[in-house]
């Protein structure tokens, strides 16, 4: 590694890992929540029933020309470029105001600005989770730059004299742009807050530009307030329950903790820990208001995981703290610990890849399809467009399924045909296609990894469901799942799933 910089060498990373994540995203269909997003980009609105607007609008461009998944999925790979990119230059500025802060404690004992900057990069290019959301795009990977700008125009207002209007007017359009991403967003702008917070002597409150970037961002997330408004604010209700989960205990807040070092990898944990211990010697109160980037978000999750979280929402937070922990990694790299950090490395890079390897072959062969979460990523074009072939020669309405999870795949890959999930959880595909009618005759798609009975044989149902075919999915000779399709008559009601 002498023959180049840190710099060439952390843009040769992110280039090779960009490959692999083309490669993977013009491989494989849709997941359940690219396809979830890709409608919003379908059907444009002011916002939607489960998260802002932005993820279906910065999409519209390339969903309007093209249907193919490997080109959509170059945005979200844009987003992880710039977002590795982003964790690079907060890496060489922390390091920087942390020598500047007190140069005579570490100036010789902190590594080059590079070499942190380019571990950093290393620890998030080892870090498994964040290349799902490389490839599919979710509202996350829009959250994640978003977090890293507002991170460093934070630590621009904490290692400067003064902050000019244009940097207020920057700070106002992130702000704004993270409440179009996700509602989470919030933990951000509080801990943005508190940087603000950590520098009593500096007057913010009555500058002109700070209630200007207040103003810009409350501008920005008006449409979701509107649409909010226009719908009973279902979107905000949804969010409070699906956020609260169900009843708490303690062992889900140790399975998150686990969960999250094996989605994330130790050494975020690891070089974290060491720049706690090792560097946070000068403007701690500074310096402790930048990781609320990371410690407000996780800290709140983890307390939500008690009644069910998702291991994916706290990836703005880990890219938060991935400078820390680069300059922590590098710190102790060069105490002579670069045994145990190369092997950690290299570790984490070999999960990736086989990750990455399951993925295109289908996963672990197996009888039972819960048992291979791979095969949810196969079959469902093949299945979308024979159940638009039936409907059609079957003068059906429309299509139905009884999840939500798999209405997104079918109404992506069957559209324009309306899709009814047989439900009575109000959800998007309530506000796209409108309740069943009665009297309606559906094709009805039941798939092998989440296989439900038919609505027959009560008021609440169909009056008759006759089995049509069934689509094995296959992948080099490994049976994945199974479709079956059937021509069900006579809606009468709501209905209820069993």
């Amino acid at each position: 590694m002498r023959h180049h910089s840190p710099s060439t060498w952390a843009t040769i990373c992110i280039f090779v890992a960009a490959l692999v994540h083309l490669a993977l995203g013009f491989s494989i269909e849709f997941s359940v929540d690219e396809a979830h997003y890709a409608l919003y980009a379908q059907h444009l609105a002011w916002s939607y029933f489960d998260h802002p607007p932005l993820v279906g609008w910065i999409q519209w461009p390339l969903v309007a020309m093209t249907s193919s998944e490997g080109v959509i999925r170059l945005i979200p790979e844009l987003l992880w470029i710039l977002s590795a990119y982003l964790v690079y230059q907060v890496t060489l500025q922390i390091h920087r105001f942390i020598q500047g802060a007190n140069a005579s404690y570490l100036t010789s004992a902190l590594p080059s600005e590079s070499s942190c900057a380019l571990m950093a990069v290393l620890v998030i290019i080892a870090s498994p989770l964040p290349h799902v959301l490389a490839i599919g795009l979710l509202p996350d990977t829009l959250l994640t730059p978003l977090s890293l700008g507002l991170m460093l125009m934070g630590l621009r207002w904490i290692a400067n004299d003064h902050f000019r209007l244009s940097d207020w007017l920057i700070t106002g359009v992130l702000l704004g742009l993270a409440g179009l991403s996700k509602y989470t967003a919030a933990f951000t702008a509080f801990a943005l807050f508190l940087v603000l917070l950590s520098t009593p002597k500096k007057s913010w409150f009555t500058q002109s530009g700070f209630w200007l970037a207040i103003l810009i961002a409350l501008l920005f997330i008006t449409p979701v307030i509107y649409w909010n408004w226009a719908n009973d604010w279902i979107s905000f209700k949804y969010q409070i329950a699906h956020g609260s989960g169900g009843q708490w205990a303690w062992r889900r807040v140790a399975a998150f903790i686990g969960i999250q070092v094996a989605c994330f990898g130790p050494l975020l944990f690891i070089g974290g820990f060491l720049f706690l211990k090792d560097c946070l010697n000068a403007h701690k109160a500074g310096l402790l208001a930048l990781l609320s980037f990371f410690g407000i978000p996780f800290a709140i999750f983890a307390a939500l995981s008690g009644g069910g979280s998702l291991p994916h929402w706290t990836t703005p937070a880990w890219f938060c703290i991935a400078p820390f922990a680069g300059i922590g990694l590098m710190k102790a790299w060069s105490m002579h610990h670069r045994l145990t950090i190369r092997a950690l490395l290299i570790i984490q890079i070999l999960l990736c890849l086989v990750g990455f390897g399951f993925v295109l072959s289908g996963g672990i062969p197996s009888t039972a399809v819960k048992s291979n979460p791979i095969a949810d990523l196969y079959g469902w074009k093949d299945a979308g467009r024979r159940a638009a072939q039936l409907a059609l020669s079957n003068q059906a309405t429309g299509i139905a399924v009884q999840n939500w999870t798999l209405g997104s795949r079918a109404a992506w890959y069957a559209r324009p045909l309306p899709i009814y999930v047989l439900d009575e959880r109000k959800d998007q595909f309530d506000l796209w296609f409108g309740q069943l009618a009665a009297g309606s005759n559906i094709i009805l798609v039941n798939w092998s990894g989440m296989p439900y009975k038919a609505p027959v044989g009560s008021k609440s149902a169909f009056e008759a469901c006759k089995h049509l075919e069934n689509l094995e999915i296959t992948r080099f000779g490994q049976h994945l799942s199974q479709f079956e399709f059937s021509l069900c008559r006579n809606w009468q009601g709501p209905g209820l799933v069993e």
